[in-house]
């Protein structure tokens, strides 16, 4: 079993962390909702998935997100480190001898307080390749209303060629971007979306980012009157998609109230559409991830005991209902805990699952979820983490490689983790009648279908 150490003077410096995840506690479960068969205390790994690499990182809880790059010339992935405040690049050249390549740390470390590093993400503009790197700093150091890092990587594996071009921060809002997503618009923008200590999620336009301007194009709110048992609260994760059926660009928000869908084709005007609130036990949402096509979402409560719920959002998106109260169906690796970040890659979801490892599961059938594979990252012990008692440590992100299905997984305490699933060898949304739509973007081209042009 890997030897780790906790230090508790860590455990109270995350409480500003775990004020943001809080959530309360279980009191009811949804009606006639299907959950995963349980597994055995001892959850090991299925024959189905393999470990191609293990990469411990140093001091357990010092592990964030995970965000892996798609082109197979680029064979890197960027682990954030929280606490220690920076972010490493993994070398992929070889899936089984996976390496550091390379470490960032902000300057003056020991002045920050607060988680600092979490999410991460990539992006390519104007022929050069950029890692964004979000932080969450508290007040009493340096860099409270930091939201985000700009890092230009293009010159990788020189690492001599990786250099910071761009700060985002919004002193309007002090605490930082817990979570970030980026999106290629329609109209050709790429877009980085944030969570703020605020009712708002912020939208930027990265290209004028990197030249040295503002960026703020937009700002998203928690609907009126969605605002639940969690007044005053914004979002906490959000996702991005072009609609092909309705020619809209879509963001999908978990936060205040339940999850939350706007048109943002006209990121000047974001217009709210429909939102999933109403639920038994889900006053606000953590992840919420659409289907390729818009129709089911994987949606996350942050909360021990809570599984993953499967909403059908058709009512929805057909303009039929304001409000989608009930989900169809939930999944989870082991009800005795919960589970965090999740990666649709359709009929598959890759999952997080905090000390249960990192999991996949199927919507081929979206009704009746099926356990496809999984590995167990972490090996206790139970109950030590960010959140208490809550079971907020191990496998914490997971990211998928759309050109050949590579799999990897960031754990909180035991590194970093390279994954293949039998039968898995690379995804495109048409292979199973859906469109090519995923948290990967097509930066050169964006997702709208182009006129020919002369």
């Amino acid at each position: 079993m890997l030897s780790m150490r906790f230090d508790v003077g860590r455990a109270a410096l995350a409480l500003g962390l775990a004020a943001a995840l809080a959530a309360p506690p279980l009191s009811a479960q949804d009606d006639a909702v299907p959950v995963a068969d349980v597994p055995g205390e001892d959850k090991g790994t299925s024959e189905n998935m393999r470990v191609l690499s293990h990469v411990e990182l140093g001091e357990a809880m010092t592990v964030s997100d995970v965000e892996l790059e798609q082109d197979l010339d680029r064979p890197f992935a960027y682990v954030g480190r929280m606490f220690v405040y920076g972010f490493d690049v993994i070398d992929l050249s070889d899936p089984a001898a996976a390496s550091v390549l390379y470490s960032w740390r902000i300057e003056d470390a020991e002045l920050h307080q607060g988680p600092g590093m979490m999410d991460g993400k990539i992006f390519a503009e104007g022929g050069r390749n950029y890692y964004v790197q979000s932080t969450q700093f508290g007040q009493g150091g340096p860099d409270a209303d930091l939201g985000a890092i700009v890092f230009d990587v293009t010159g990788l594996p020189d690492t001599s060629a990786v250099r910071e071009v761009a700060r985002i921060r919004s002193p309007d809002t002090p605490g930082g971007f817990h979570n970030i997503f980026l999106y290629k618009h329609s109209d050709g923008r790429p877009l980085l979306i944030t969570t703020t200590r605020s009712a708002n999620a912020h939208v930027y336009d990265m290209a004028a980012v990197l030249r040295g301007e503002g960026g703020l194009v937009a700002q998203i709110p928690i609907p009126e009157g969605m605002s639940g048992l969690r007044p005053g609260q914004g979002y906490h994760d959000m996702y991005a998609a072009y609609d092909p059926a309705t020619g809209q660009d879509k963001f999908y928000g978990g936060g205040a109230g339940g999850y939350h869908v706007f048109d943002i084709t006209d990121t000047a005007a974001p217009t709210h559409l429909f939102s999933v609130a109403g639920i038994p036990t889900v006053p606000w949402g953590h992840t919420f991830t659409p289907s390729p096509d818009g129709r089911y979402a994987v949606g996350e409560v942050e909360y021990q005991y809570a599984p993953l719920r499967i909403f059908d959002l058709g009512p929805g998106q057909r303009g039929e209902q304001r409000v989608i109260s009930r989900s169809i169906a939930a999944w989870t690796a082991d009800w005795r805990n919960l589970q965090h970040n999740h990666e649709v890659r359709w009929p598959y979801v890759f999952v997080s699952g905090y000390e249960d490892g990192l999991w996949v599961f199927s919507l081929e059938d979206p009704e009746d979820p099926t356990t496809v594979a999984h590995v167990d990252t972490y090996p206790g012990p139970p109950g030590v983490g960010m959140c208490g008692d809550r079971k907020c440590n191990g496998n914490f992100g997971v990211d998928v490689r759309n050109a050949d299905g590579l799999i990897v997984g960031s754990d909180m305490s035991t590194g970093f983790w390279v994954l293949r699933m039998d039968g898995f060898d690379g995804w495109n949304g048409e292979d199973y009648g859906m469109p090519n739509i995923s948290s990967v973007q097509d930066w050169e081209n964006g997702p709208a279908p182009r006129e020919a042009t002369d």
